[in-house]
């Protein structure tokens, strides 16, 4: 019911998805950007009530203060520890191995700020639990998320990271530094 009266407010608000739900798709890392606004969650929570795909959030454990650690918990965010010396790739690609079912977000900009470098650990833990990325760009002008069909890593680092830059070239909007640099240059900086 929650569902339904989410995604009935995301479109009521104007909202859509572009792209085609993978809903075929069991395990995967979903990579969000551009982060720009506190909006980002809100849009998403309403994406994922659209989609109808059970897709959990790793959030900065700031978040989850006494007063709301219940309602992040309740949203499907997962609290990840910056100050701690915890291996996130390890514990996020061990989590694929003990579900059957198991979705991701992931903002890889780490931050609402602008950065000239994106954080690549959504990649190496897409590598480790051997699981598809789907890219999702916050499209505002469209009032549109942007849904990627999955991608399936190579490894090969530089090809991979191409087809993700590339991607969110398509999505409108506010562009931080590290796409631009990749549209001015076509130089990926890791």
């Amino acid at each position: 019911m929650l569902r339904a009266i989410t995604a009935f407010l995301y479109r009521a608000a104007g909202w859509n998805v572009i792209g085609r739900p993978p809903v075929e798709v069991r395990k995967a890392v979903w990579v969000g950007a551009p982060h720009t606004s506190n909006w980002d969650f809100i849009v998403c929570l309403g994406g994922r009530a659209e989609l109808k795909i059970n897709i959990g959030f790793l959030a900065k454990s700031q978040l989850f203060k006494w007063y709301s650690g219940w309602l992040f918990k309740a949203l499907g965010c997962y609290p990840v520890y910056r100050n701690k010396s915890t291996n996130l790739v390890d514990t996020v690609s061990a989590m694929f191995q003990q579900y059957d079912d198991l979705h991701i977000a992931i903002t890889p900009e780490g931050t609402r700020k602008d950065v000239d470098k994106i954080k690549t650990g959504f990649y190496h833990i897409a590598l480790k639990a051997n699981v598809p990325l789907i890219l999702i760009g916050f499209d505002y002008p469209r009032k549109a998320i942007v849904i990627s069909e999955p991608v399936f890593l190579q490894n090969d680092f530089d090809k991979d990271m191409k087809v993700i830059y590339d991607f969110y070239l398509t999505v409108q909007g506010e562009r931080k530094t590290w796409l631009r640099n990749y549209e001015a240059t076509g130089i990926i900086v890791a």
